[in-house]
């Protein structure tokens, strides 16, 4: 298994995890760009969002951001903020070929993003 991510699904690395589910884990980023720099994942392998299978896209994403809801409660980060970014693709700066998310919050970010 050559997937980093997956290799921690399986527990064959180590990761700090702050939550896992049923269907997603979620863990502390090793080069963190916030003060609270997480990643969710799912334990299933998808290369990327494009990659769910169409029937499957709602139920994925759906697991996926109710860890990040639970995630941000549990942390104290809901109320004052926090950022959540899917990067797809080369071009959108995906870097490891399996579907993550990004939390990102303690402090006030910038570079607003459109809305």
């Amino acid at each position: 298994m050559s997937c980093i991510f997956c290799q921690i699904v399986a527990g064959e690395i180590p990761a700090t995890r702050v939550l896992e589910t049923a269907s997603a884990i979620v863990f502390r980023d090793l080069h963190p760009q916030a003060p609270t720099h997480l990643l969710v994942i799912p334990k299933i392998h998808y290369d990327s969002l494009g990659d769910i299978p169409a029937d499957q896209v709602e139920a994925v994403t759906g697991a996926l951001y109710a860890a990040v809801r639970q995630t941000v409660e549990s942390l104290g980060i809901a109320e004052s903020g926090y950022r959540t970014v899917i990067n797809t693709g080369k071009w959108g700066g995906q870097s490891v070929s399996h579907l993550h998310v990004h939390i990102l919050g303690g402090r006030q970010l910038g570079g607003s993003m459109v809305g």
